[in-house]
């Protein structure tokens, strides 16, 4: 998955979680971080992560729709630039 489609990705994702579909968003949440993770730096990676499971367990969809949005987006494109 190119970094356009993986920015994509969590923008839609993000979507489905504003939309209040958490279960479509959790299914395509886990296939968008299969394919990010490996390629992100380690720390970054972990700490936006981190983010994303606290919003998901206190079950705060906007918050973590924002974390894909914003946060992962910039983790990605960071990624792609070095």
């Amino acid at each position: 998955m190119s970094v356009a489609n993986q920015a994509v990705a969590a923008r839609e994702c993000a979507a489905l979680f504003r939309l209040g579909r958490d279960v479509q968003g959790a299914l395509r949440m886990v296939e968008l971080i299969d394919a990010v993770l490996p390629q992100v730096a380690p720390q970054a990676g972990a700490v936006v992560l981190q983010a994303m499971l606290d919003a998901q367990q206190r079950q705060d969809w906007l918050a973590l729709a924002d974390y894909l949005e914003y946060e992962l987006v910039h983790v990605i494109e960071q990624a792609a630039l070095g």
